[in-house]
């Protein structure tokens, strides 16, 4: 009797739904009205109050999820990667994409070395405290989110003035068995393959990838070859305490066409008056991770990581106004420059999250360890061979042969006190202790040694934090201050030729972060995050130069010390309008959505004393002057990206548009370019990006795009050395065609 009346009353309800929606009936036909579902496109999305034992209430944070929007993955293009996120400015050396070159608020982009960068929650850089370039990132094609925390960053993660970039990896939890592949071929003989499998068998989960790619490169005497290949494996003892392991295994050869020179660039960008110039990176990161539930208000996280690397380059190092020619004496090209250097760091971080109460309210102390140590073994100006291929065979010693060793410990604790269910303050604290350590050979003059100076230097150091969050419905308004320092590197006190003095008294950069903002959604057609910024940037380091016993005639040196200060102020603002669902269309027309990130940067020097001179030996006059008002080096007035995104049912599409303004590339200032094309103004620049996708049968896809639609010339950067000296040009026009299944 319950069965008859169940289907009477559903026969009931599928009469009344069809009388309303104006259907045709038939004995034993329902045709309906199509209904098109259609998902709500978001990113950047944000990171809630708590998550992995960490705290980000009242932090300006983004998550990018890559799925969730068109971009070239396939070459790692930043410039459409990081278009949503306020702020990015991004160094092109090539097309390679197998560096990330990133900074936000005016910070320098070089290898992303003023963020902590890290991989599933690990560091992947050289050294974080020594040397933090980031020569390793994963292909974004294996990346389910990027995570970008600024200026609060530093109470949980480190220092760092930019902040923290997570990248995390893609996984499959929801199957036995999955396969995932992408192949890809494009310009300048791109071919790209990406493949992976991932599962879950009972309590035991499983993920591991291939990407292999290749291309000639727009530029000439710009190839590469890029392998990256990652195994993760999970058991889940309980539901709530989990035991992982995970290793990354990449190596690359990339030929470096080196810079320009201004005129060089104005002729034909593509040129290259290099083409024995070679850089590799055999890489290896891993990390043995375990998730445990305490109790049911305390959870911990202990993560053991590990990275064992390489940095190796060889090549004709001058600047590009000098050729690279045979030498007609010895009918051959000149001994080339070979650097190496060896990485192998390890550590320890333990974090956890305690939720406790204090009266009726709910509040969260996330708190924790770090252990770390790193060595670099850095080889340089060793002689290599006189000829053109990734060689890095030596005659004789290094001249330079120096051992760098890092150690940190570090403890740190966040706690958000919530005032209401809505307002909720966040003080918080991390202590540093840090300790670097060099010794070894500093270079060969007449055949001697000259020994390197043992340093050791050791500081300890407590950064302080506070941040305010007030939720209103489905937006939220936040603000934060925090500290931050950036430890002497490792370059700070090998400096770049055998005259030249380090100050003895040479300190730590230090300043601090702070953010005021808005942002949410609303009526689930607008998304958006508006946010004033101010970044204090004290002790900067550099060289001034100096007279011997301070007597003109005796000549000159490079005195390295800590010489000024900056402030990088701004706005950053990034809102994304869906247009269908504003007018209500998106179930017939589709989704049209338009996005804009907004960041306008002011970054001056308050204070850094120079010494210029005139006149002849012994009439020489010695002026000091100082460069307050002038802008910070390779920091543009503005960065825009716009972009225009369709949708609907399987098909998607982004045309995208970015620019950027002009950069000074020294703190001179200097407006006009040396010959050599180092140094001097670099015009701002323009470029557009299409990328679209198809999918079909649920689990195929085809994407294609178009970089630099319009073919505009243009660069990001001048470099001092590696891998210029000069101009890099961007690319120029490039297309792609991706075909790929998920099973």
């Amino acid at each position: 009797m319950r069965k008859l009346y169940a289907l009477f009353a559903f026969g009931c309800s599928l009469y009344m739904h069809a009388q309303n929606q104006n259907v045709i009936l038939n004995d034993t036909i329902v045709r309906l009205d199509t209904v098109v579902v259609s998902s709500v496109r978001v990113s950047p999305d944000r990171l809630p109050e708590t998550q992995k034992n960490a705290i980000f209430s009242g932090k300006k944070n983004e998550v990018l999820k890559l799925s969730s929007f068109n971009a070239n993955l396939t070459t790692n293009n930043a410039r459409e990667v990081f278009s949503r996120i306020p702020g990015v400015n991004i160094w092109e050396n090539d097309g390679s994409g197998v560096q990330i070159n990133v900074g936000v608020r005016g910070l320098s982009p070089n290898r992303s070395w003023e963020l902590n960068v890290r991989q599933n929650g690990f560091d992947v850089s050289a050294d974080v405290f020594g040397y933090p370039e980031a020569y390793y990132n994963p292909p974004l094609e294996a990346v389910e989110n990027i995570e970008l925390i600024r200026g609060g960053a530093a109470l949980q993660y480190g220092p760092q003035f930019g902040g923290m970039l997570n990248y995390v990896l893609k996984r499959e939890n929801t199957k036995k068995f999955s396969f995932e592949t992408q192949n890809t071929v494009g310009s300048y003989n791109l071919m790209s393959s990406y493949n992976a499998i991932g599962g879950k068998l009972g309590k035991f989960s499983y993920y591991a990838y291939n990407h292999s790619r290749s291309a000639d490169g727009w530029r000439e005497n710009s190839q590469y070859k890029v392998r990256n290949s990652h195994l993760f494996l999970e058991y889940a003892f309980t539901e709530n305490t989990k035991l992982s392991a995970e290793y990354t295994n990449m190596n690359y050869e990339l030929q470096q066409g080196g810079g320009l020179t201004d005129a060089q660039f104005d002729e034909n960008p593509r040129q290259s008056v290099r083409e024995r110039n070679w850089f590799g990176v055999p890489w290896n990161v891993f990390s043995v991770n375990f998730d445990t539930k305490i109790s049911e208000r305390l959870t911990s996280n202990t993560k053991f990581f590990g990275l064992v690397g390489e940095r190796n380059s060889v090549g004709f190092t001058a600047t590009p106004n000098i050729p690279d020619a045979i030498n007609p004496a010895t009918d051959q090209y000149a001994n080339r420059r070979v650097d190496r250097d060896f990485y192998e760091n390890f550590g320890l971080e333990n974090r956890n999250l305690w939720h406790y109460n204090l009266g009726k309210m709910e509040n969260n102390l996330a708190f924790g360890v770090r252990l770390y140590r790193a060595n670099t073994i850095r080889n340089q100006e060793g002689r290599g061979t006189a000829a053109a291929d990734y060689d890095l065979s030596v005659e004789g010693i290094y001249p330079r042969a120096l051992d760098f060793l890092t150690n940190n410990v570090a403890v740190f604790a966040e706690n958000q006190f919530k005032v209401t269910e809505k307002f909720s303050i966040t003080p918080g604290v991390r202590y540093e202790y840090i300790e670097n350590i060099g010794r070894g050979r500093f270079g060969l003059q007449s055949g001697n040694e000259v020994p390197f100076e043992n340093k050791n230097i050791s500081r300890s150091r407590a950064l302080f934090g506070f941040g305010l969050e007030y939720v209103f419905g489905t937006t939220n308004l936040y603000a934060n201050i925090t500290q931050a320092f950036r430890p002497v590197l490792f370059s700070d006190f090998t400096p770049p030729a055998v005259t030249d003095v380090i100050d003895p008294n040479l300190s730590d950069a230090s300043g601090y972060n702070a953010d005021l903002g808005y942002r949410g959604t609303i009526n689930n057609y607008i998304n958006f995050d508006v946010s004033l910024f101010y970044l204090r940037y004290n002790n900067r380091i550099g060289g001034i130069r100096q007279f011997v016993n301070n007597d003109p005639t005796q000549g000159t040196f490079l005195y390295r010390t800590n010489l000024g200060e900056t402030v990088n102020q701004g706005i950053e603002s990034f809102v994304n309008f869906n247009v269908a669902r504003f007018f209500n269309i998106h179930n017939t027309f589709g989704n049209l959505e338009l996005f804009a990130t907004m960041s306008f940067i002011d970054a001056r020097y308050t204070d850094f004393s120079v010494f210029t001179t005139s006149g002849s030996a012994p009439n020489v006059v010695i002026t000091e002057s100082n460069l307050n008002g002038n802008r910070v080096e390779n920091s543009p007035r503005y960065v825009h990206n716009f972009g225009l995104v369709y949708s609907k049912n399987n098909f998607s599409s982004t045309l995208q548009y970015r620019t950027s303004g002009g950069i000074f590339t020294d703190a001179n200032n200097t407006q006009n370019p040396s010959a050599n094309g180092v140094t001097g103004w670099l015009d701002g620049y323009e470029v557009m990006d299409f990328s679209a996708e198809y999918k079909w049968l649920k689990n195929y896809n085809i994407k294609a795009g178009i970089n630099n639609l319009t073919n505009q010339m243009y660069a990001t950067r001048r470099a001092g050395g590696y891998p210029g000296p000069g101009i890099l040009p961007g690319e120029g026009r490039t297309f792609f065609v991706s075909v790929g299944a998920k099973l």
